[in-house]
């Protein structure tokens, strides 16, 4: 291999070469060793927007409920307010979320928090929308945190993770080139974990599925997405698995997982879903239903 392949699989991109032993006590530091750890069978649990069918989503109650379920990562999603303050919002607006209305890049941290957050259902709660930095103090040693929707603000995010010591446990993705990204972490001395999102089935997801093989880079995880179970899917997955990389898949919505979804899983068998899914070689999976999630891996022996 190339010099500047060495040199790129050793930056947080890819992983190991800066992982150290979990901390005694230290939930979150156990879960990134799990992470870290391509021929482990035990299965990653990520909760999508925390437990958003009890407590609105990316809101505080929601991400300690996930963390009483024993729920390994917590996904949230960040805005940016007109005075620059990130805060876990996944729409551009806070009208469906919140009693207020509005782009929340046109308004200020102190009128968002003046809104009450609403349930999925649409009922206003006493709730509020809370920061990076807020939630990040919740998950501090106890819970990895994905942040979606957030590769755009990576210095902010950095600069927040980097005060509060909280860098290590933290997962971030996109669909940048590997340039891109080497590029992006270059600027840093430290740098989150990265994970590409490949939809496998798409001209953009092959492409960059092809860039990453070609130059022999094994990433942590790849998220790999599929509206159809196919030869093409099927292969990207065992190449993924082969490579040493940890195998992500979303069990949110059909058409991310072709049709092997929390909903099948929820009115049906569950192993007819989620079981499919770790055979195809998933390691980690984001679900909106947790507990039923954890449950059946439980019953497989495959999550503590």
């Amino acid at each position: 291999m190339k010099k500047l392949l060495i040199l790129f699989a050793c930056l947080p991109l890819l992983g190991a070469c800066t992982q150290t032993e979990p901390v005694s006590g230290n939930r979150a530091a156990a879960i990134v060793a799990e992470i870290h750890n391509p021929r482990s069978k035990n299965v990653v649990v990520a909760s999508h927007r925390g437990d958003w069918r009890n407590y609105p989503e990316n809101s505080i109650a929601a991400i300690e409920s996930v963390i009483g379920m024993g729920v390994d990562i917590m996904e949230l999603d960040l805005k940016l307010t007109k005075d620059s303050v990130l805060v876990l919002c996944h729409d551009r607006t806070i009208d469906r979320t919140t009693s207020g209305k509005g782009r929340v890049c046109d308004i200020t941290y102190d009128s968002i928090r003046r809104c009450v957050l609403k349930t999925g259902h649409g009922v206003k709660t006493t709730h509020r929308m809370p920061t990076l930095r807020e939630a990040l103090e919740v998950c501090k040693d106890r819970i990895v945190v994905n942040v979606d929707q957030g590769y755009e603000y990576y210095d902010l995010v950095l600069a927040v993770t980097e005060e509060l010591g909280v860098t290590d446990q933290i997962l971030i993705k996109g669909k940048r080139s590997t340039d891109a990204v080497a590029a992006k972490f270059a600027e840093h001395p430290r740098n989150m974990m990265y994970m590409p999102i490949i939809d496998i089935l798409k001209p953009q997801g092959r492409a960059l599925f092809a860039e990453y093989q070609e130059k022999g880079i094994a990433p942590l995880a790849y998220e790999v997405c599929w509206n159809k179970y196919t030869p093409e899917v099927k292969e990207c997955m065992d190449k993924v698995v082969a490579g040493g990389s940890k195998l992500w898949v979303n069990s949110l919505w059909a058409s991310l997982c072709g049709g092997l979804d929390d909903d099948a899983a929820f009115g049906g068998d569950p192993a007819e879903v989620y079981g499919k899914l770790v055979d195809m070689g998933a390691t980690m999976i984001q679900t909106d239903r947790p507990e039923l999630l954890i449950s059946y891996l439980r019953s497989r022996g495959l999550h503590n």
